[in-house]
């Protein structure tokens, strides 16, 4: 399973990549594996506010419905809307094509509380 280093992750395992002034946000490679083929995703809307550790949206694989954690609060400013045809992304390219939103973080240091890829590796190691 290979983790991405320029990427940070929360302990719900959503990962995010820093662009400039926002934040893209998905589900990890692990997170995946361990969901099954996905199905259905559903996400907020641009404009929604979302705050750090509370649920932004789901998704649904065959085995179960779980919920998405934002790991920083802000806006959504972009959903990648081609998720709702293609949920299968999820399984097929978590780190490229099944980006789900972008963010503007109200808080930046926000970012700077989320895990490397050395400790989310370290966390998925014990699970």
């Amino acid at each position: 399973m290979s983790i991405p280093k320029d990427l940070r992750y929360s302990e719900e395992h959503e990962w995010v990549k820093v662009e400039g002034e926002n934040a893209r946000i998905g589900i990890t490679y692990f997170a995946q594996s361990e969901l099954g083929d996905i199905v259905f995703v559903e996400l907020p809307e641009v404009g929604d506010d979302v705050v750090a550790n509370e649920p932004f949206g789901s998704v649904e694989s065959v085995k179960t419905v779980s919920e998405l954690y934002a790991p920083i609060s802000g806006k959504v400013v972009e959903v990648n809307e081609d998720l709702s045809d293609n949920p299968e992304y999820v399984n097929e390219s978590p780190y490229e094509k099944a980006w789900m939103v972008v963010i503007e973080p109200s808080n930046k240091e926000d970012i700077d509380g989320l895990m490397t890829a050395e400790q989310y590796g370290e966390m998925t190691k014990e699970d």
